[in-house]
């Protein structure tokens, strides 16, 4: 009997099944027949320390057993409270105020809200939104309108609302992004500037300078345009640091977490904001009010995995094996830059990418599905975007989990070109 699970981003015509996941520890995820599989990418980039975590595993148990859900309209509650606090002291100086949510894309949506909220109660008509080509925001009608338009957007067109796009800043070709950003936020309607730090990640792992990453974040300032860092991908120690906008020196207006936040083990998001933009919605007016929410706002369960993933940020030597993790990833890459199936050999901190020559580039290149076959028949979790090959995982992989890895897209190069 066939399965009635519609899966995410999964042509059932193609794939009519999928393995059945039954266990996860560390790197490792383990299907229903044994099989062992290495999972590269961190289950779709969430998950930091490595599966099931003792720290945060107990925590979720012993939150699970005081309180599992309440209004979060109504009731503040501990693990909601304490994540807070410690996520200031945690993020970038400057940033006051947690608004919680449940994903990536509604994080995004909640940074939009703010954005135009404070500037229509500061009494300014702004309503234009900036972001970069390629850029990726999530799945939500608000995030697509953000992110590139094209395959991931077309049936959904006539719902998205006009954004000004300014192109990536290339090697070498920075200014063009540059000026195209400045000319954009002379107009003076401009509310924010939403952009990735540093990677691109569903749009092909593309990556930019931290001394470029500060210079958009300079032209906004100037001319008053808040700064939106969408960090649910480049959060969490993907980049080398902590968060990819340390690299830039740069604290952003708001900022959007999720992803790495539970240490991938629940789903949670937050948006954090600087003090003018909670005080432009503080008022004794209710229809200054923040009218955002979801059910599960904050969840307490999720909250408490988030405490421990900070507490193991804390009190683990998180930095010591992203360092040593970037480093390995730096030597296997070094083995691919003289190969010619290869082109755009590239790295930021933990992420590794390369893209494989093929005559139809692209995320539909024919190329994808077979590669990702051959990795599956490898025992190695690697999900191309289209010939794009990139390697993302947890901070527990071993050397000869690297080697595995390697190996397995070496094979993969030879069966598909």
């Amino acid at each position: 009997m066939s399965s009635p699970v519609w899966h995410p981003f999964t042509q059932h015509a193609l794939r009519p099944s999928l393995p059945m996941a039954v266990r996860a520890q560390g790197a490792h995820i383990i299907t229903a027949d044994g099989t062992q599989i290495l999972d590269a990418i961190s289950s779709w980039w969430v998950i930091t320390h490595g599966h099931r975590h003792p720290r945060i595993v107990a925590a979720i148990q012993a939150q699970a057993d005081k309180l599992d859900q309440v209004i979060f309209a109504e009731f503040n509650h501990e693990p909601a409270e304490s994540l807070a606090r410690q996520l200031v002291n945690f993020a970038p100086k400057g940033l006051a105020h947690v608004f919680f949510s449940d994903s990536g894309s509604t994080s995004v949506e909640v940074a939009l809200k703010m954005a135009l909220g404070y500037w229509r109660h500061s009494g300014e008509t702004r309503h234009r939104v900036i972001v970069m080509e390629h850029g990726y925001h999530g799945d939500t009608v608000g995030s697509m309108s953000m992110g590139a338009r094209g395959l991931f957007t077309e049936s959904y067109d006539s719902l998205l609302f006009e954004v000004s796009r300014v192109p990536f800043p290339w090697a070498g070709r920075e200014e063009a992004t540059f000026e195209a950003l400045e000319a954009l936020c002379r107009r003076g309607d401009v509310a924010a500037f939403i952009v990735e730090p540093l990677v691109l990640g569903a749009g092909g792992m593309l990556m930019y300078s931290a001394a470029a990453l500060a210079r958009l974040r300079a032209i906004c300032a100037a001319h008053g345009v808040l700064f939106i860092a969408d960090e649910v991908m480049t959060g969490w120690g993907r980049t080398g640091s902590r968060f990819a906008c340390e690299q830039a020196g740069i604290t952003p207006d708001i900022v959007c977490y999720s992803k790495g936040l539970t240490g991938g083990t629940l789903p949670l998001a937050v948006t954090m904001c600087t003090p003018e933009i909670f005080a432009a919605h503080w008022s004794e007016d209710r229809r200054r009010t923040f009218f955002h929410s979801s059910s599960y706002t904050a969840n307490p369960i999720a909250c408490a995995a988030a405490v421990a993933n900070l507490e193991i940020w804390q009190t683990e030597p998180v930095l010591e094996r992203i360092a040593t993790l970037a480093a390995a990833q730096a030597r296997w890459l070094d083995e691919f830059r003289d190969d010619r199936r290869f082109s755009g050999v590239r790295q930021m901190g933990t992420i590794a990418a390369m893209d494989l020559v093929a005559a139809d580039a692209g995320y539909l290149s024919t190329v994808g599905p077979r590669l990702q076959a051959a990795f599956q028949a490898a025992g190695v979790l690697l999900r191309p975007l289209g010939n794009t090959i990139y390697v993302l995982p947890p901070y527990c992989v071993t050397a000869d989990d690297l080697e595995n890895i390697y190996h397995a897209i070496r094979l993969a190069a030879g069966s598909c070109t």
